[in-house]
């Protein structure tokens, strides 16, 4: 009969190989500095953009693993609005999508404070505003009253991957849990943060959210062995592009012993990933500040400098004039003016004909 992690009687007392995690460790502490110090020498305009890209490709890549597809300009502009960046143009947030913010903004700007049961029910609500998630009624704020199964269907035949411990036994390890994250030890920030994840999944404490919780969770631990709410970097993005060895790892510990080895090396790998990959996150705000450095004055016109910041920030998929009309909220006649007046003055090129019309940025 299949055993889970927490049903081991010395359960939640998680072993590892010490000098395995510490070389890793060591690595990924080390990217945190030169991430970090690298960022300082920019200005503060820079640094904030940065943390923009970062935290809105955080946001949607979290929903995007659970299959919940988020409006990145609606996200984009939430965390402006809470950065206190001007946008020019911007789209207006969903309810749902403020809320989704506001419980990361939370995470990540107070996160030396200390993390308590009403804080995660508040997260949770501002996840599941209706009190529904797709079809289904859910218990919104408060921990499962139902037993929890990760499931999966294969040639008619339902597979069980994981189960979580039973309702009743939640509130007591969510106790335990939440007192070992607050608590003021000597153990490593950054072995916590890998640990607080795991912990979190084995006790699937929600109705539903848990996994976008988990990395909530995992962004303020973050920013706790930082010591800053500055996030520069996405781990969600990453675990996004390594989601089936994710979930591979994730199961094979959930059903394994207490040692959780395997677990944090995966963890940390993905983490060195993470950083790693924002070095592009900072190349694409360094080139649109030299972009708008040398041309301010060539784009007077707002919806045409915000029709070139939605290239310069990475539009998905083609920019045609249709999109750009209801993006800026403009007629298509005029958003279809206001490209050409671009490409005119050798900003943007076209690319396709007809129907598959769009725009591109030109080489500069």
């Amino acid at each position: 009969m299949q055993k889970y992690i927490h049903e081991h009687a010395k359960y939640p007392k998680f072993t590892w190989n010490k000098e395995e995690i510490l070389n890793i460790l060591t690595a990924v502490a080390g990217l945190q500095g030169k991430i970090l110090g690298k960022m300082q020498q920019f200005g503060f305009g820079i640094q904030q953009e940065a943390m923009l890209n970062a935290m809105t490709e955080e946001i949607v890549k979290s929903s995007e693993i659970e299959g919940e597809i988020l409006n990145s300009e609606q996200v984009r502009s939430s965390l402006a609005r809470h950065l206190n960046i001007d946008l020019q143009q911007s789209s207006t947030p969903s309810h749902h999508i403020d809320g989704i913010v506001e419980a990361m903004m939370d995470a990540t700007n107070n996160y030396k404070a200390p993390l308590t049961k009403m804080r995660l029910f508040g997260w949770h609500a501002a996840l599941f505003p209706t009190g529904w998630s797709g079809m289904h009624k859910i218990d919104v704020g408060k921990f499962r009253n139902d037993e929890m199964q990760v499931v999966s269907n294969k040639s008619w035949r339902e597979i069980v991957h994981y189960q979580a411990p039973g309702p009743e036994e939640v509130e007591k390890q969510m106790e335990a849990f939440l007192d070992w994250f607050n608590k003021d030890d000597n153990e490593n920030p950054l072995l916590k943060s890998a640990i607080a994840h795991l912990w979190f999944v084995i006790i699937h404490p929600f109705d539903d959210g848990n996994g976008r919780l988990t990395r909530t969770i995992t962004e303020m631990a973050f920013a706790r062995s930082e010591n800053t709410s500055l996030r520069f970097y996405s781990m969600s993005a990453q675990i996004q592009k390594e989601k089936k060895e994710y979930y591979r790892i994730l199961e094979l510990t959930t059903t394994g012993g207490l040692d959780i080895t395997a677990w944090l090396k995966w963890f940390f790998e993905c983490l060195i990933h993470a950083i790693e990959n924002s070095e592009k996150i900072v190349a694409k705000v360094l080139k649109k500040a030299n972009f708008w450095q040398k041309n301010s004055a060539s784009i007077p016109n707002e919806t045409q400098r915000h029709i070139i910041n939605l290239l310069l920030d990475g539009f998905n998929g083609n920019l045609t004039s249709g999109k750009v009309g209801k993006i800026c909220k403009v007629s298509q006649d005029t958003a279809t003016r206001l490209l050409k007046n671009l490409v005119e003055k050798g900003f943007l090129e076209v690319q396709g004909s007809g129907r598959s019309t769009h725009y591109v940025l030109k080489s500069l």
